[in-house]
């Protein structure tokens, strides 16, 4: 009987134990979401203030006020879905791209761009455009600066898309949004990119590039690369001889980073 009582009580006891954790987490989730939908909300709303109160006097104004305003609906629409601490700090990114929009179209039109905007790694590593360049791909021609003008109304604040960087700057041609509705990016894609940025300062090679890389990681593949190689020749010093009894110790360590093809561009 008194070891039935027991088992009993220590039943309980852990029943109870689980069910507090369980409230103990519960409560900490839903602090951890009220403080990121409060911290997204506060760039939302500057961003709106922004949104509502400018009025873009040029064509790259416009258009950047017009991204800008899309961030916002986009980022107010995600805000109330909102039910984990990641959705509401998906949306925090959302309202900060917008609000490097707006800061892009205060500089068109010659005002104070504001107070400087939190850091992204992923945009400082896509590089930045650092010159006028005007190429012809495909029949098409295609001119990106670090300027905006009557012939590049197009900004871009920088980052990834589809899993590759696009560096900051103004462009005659939203380029990247094909990739950015369907996820990858087409066949023409690495040719665009190469005419418009070799040899460009900051900026990744068309070949890193394709494989997903920045500037930054390039040695890394590089070195990567070469490593590879030495191992393989290193293997080939062990290829099957009399002294080994014909055994075969070489190998292929070469890495492939191709990228693949996703259909037209």
């Amino acid at each position: 009987m008194g070891t039935t009582i027991t088992l009993i009580v220590l039943l309980l006891v852990i029943v109870g134990g689980v069910a507090y954790f369980a409230k103990a987490q519960g409560r900490n989730r839903q602090r951890q979401l009220e403080d990121a939908k409060a911290d997204a909300r506060r760039l939302v709303e500057r961003l709106g203030g922004q949104v509502l109160n400018l009025t873009g006097t040029d064509t790259a104004s416009k258009q950047a006020l017009a991204d800008a305003s899309e961030r916002y609906n986009a980022a107010g629409s995600q805000l109330d879905q909102a039910q984990t601490a990641e959705q509401a700090r998906l949306v925090k990114e959302t309202a900060l791209e917008g609000l490097y929009y707006v800061r892009a179209a205060r500089k068109a039109m010659g005002m104070d761009p504001g107070p400087q905007l939190p850091e992204e790694a992923e945009r400082e590593r896509a590089g930045k455009v650092s010159e006028h360049r005007k190429v012809d791909v495909e029949g098409q021609t295609y001119e990106a600066s670090p300027d905006p003008g009557s012939n590049t109304p197009y900004y871009y604040p920088g980052g990834r898309v589809a899993g590759r960087p696009v560096p900051q700057g103004w462009y005659s041609e939203p380029w990247w949004k094909p990739a950015l509705v369907a996820g990858a990016w087409g066949l023409g894609s690495m040719l665009l990119f190469s005419a418009m940025f070799s040899g460009m300062s900051g900026i990744a090679s068309a070949a890193a590039w394709e494989s997903g890389y920045d500037a930054g990681q390039e040695d890394a593949m590089a070195d990567a690369g070469a490593d590879g190689g030495d191992a393989g020749d290193a293997g080939g010093d062990f290829d099957g001889g009399g002294d080994y009894g014909g055994g075969d110790f070489g190998g292929d360590f070469g890495g492939d980073f191709g990228g693949g093809d996703f259909g037209d561009f």
